[in-house]
């Protein structure tokens, strides 16, 4: 009662393929492989824009900016 056989399952394929045909069944898993790609790559666009904000949230030097300048160390602070 708890299992099925391995009649079972020859039955339920049979019905399967007179329900789907033999043609439809690769086409049916190559379109859920499309989906599992288009998954991946939603995710992967997911994770794309937060990486950018994180640089545009740095600070970067101005190209035109000097340095700050340093006293020598044998001048005395001015202030």
């Amino acid at each position: 009662m708890g299992g099925f056989s391995i009649w079972h399952w020859i039955i339920v394929l049979i019905v399967v393929l007179l329900l789907f045909g033999a043609g439809k069944i690769p086409r049916l898993m190559g379109d859920v492989a499309k989906g599992v790609k288009a998954f991946k790559k939603g995710l992967q666009d997911d994770d794309a824009p937060a990486e950018s904000e994180r640089r545009l949230e740095e600070p970067r030097p101005a190209a035109d900016a000097q340095p700050a300048a340093t006293p020598r160390k044998d001048e005395a602070p001015r202030g």
